[in-house]
């Protein structure tokens, strides 16, 4: 009995791996997964350039071109399922230097909250509702449509660099510069940070102040 019960097990985290395996895909090609509106997505890259989309399906398309087939063989994508959502990591499989032009493509469920960090590039966020948690080392955030009512928590900071969260009316560049605004019937919390670099915040807050939050 033990040793039909170890046989089964083995044959299960077989099984477990192989789906592991199957989602770490080449920069070539593309991964198509299930997402449900309104989940968590973490996601962790190595220097890039992001292009976060929302769209009105539930799932997870990614995408990413390379400077070069060499760099694109290099590139590993994975996603793997979690108990609130799913992780997506974008990684080198040899060490490389720079982003080598590459950019990538994340569509996503319209409301899904994301949590995003990335050592150096771009994050470029769009049509996405949900909390927001990014954060980059070296390089720019930018987010758009921003409305005062989606939000009841702003908070956007930049080591070195410039807050533009012209959505908010505000313009900030020099060392150690923040923006931090609390709204009362907002819905999700955005947080947004840089060490060096641009975090832009755009849209037009005034949108949001009737109380009637577009979709």
């Amino acid at each position: 009995m033990r040793l039909i019960c170890l046989v089964a097990g083995l044959v299960l985290l077989g099984s477990a791996a192989s789906d592991y395996a199957e989602t770490r895909i080449p920069c070539s090609q593309s991964i198509t997964r299930a997402l449900q509106s309104r989940a968590v997505l973490s996601i962790e890259s190595t220097p890039a350039g992001l292009q976060i989309v929302g769209t009105d399906e539930d799932a997870i398309r990614v995408s990413c071109t390379a400077g070069s087939n060499e760099i694109a063989e290099s590139v590993a994508l994975h996603f793997s399922p979690t108990a609130n959502g799913g992780r997506l990591s974008i990684e080198y499989k040899q060490s490389t230097h720079g982003n080598n032009n590459l950019a990538v493509k994340i569509e996503v469920p319209r409301r899904v909250s994301l949590s995003v960090r990335i050592v150096a590039g771009q994050v470029t966020v769009r049509e996405v509702k949900g909390d927001k948690d990014i954060q980059v080392g070296a390089g720019q955030i930018t987010i758009s449509p921003i409305h005062e009512g989606d939000y009841n928590d702003v908070d956007a900071s930049v080591g070195v660099g410039e807050v533009q969260a012209r959505a908010f009316g505000t313009d900030q560049g020099g060392f150690f510069r923040s923006f931090h605004k609390k709204f009362p019937n907002g819905d999700y919390v955005l947080r947004a940070h840089v060490t060096t670099g641009q975090i832009q915040l755009l849209g037009n807050a005034g949108q949001g102040a009737s109380g009637a939050k577009p979709d």
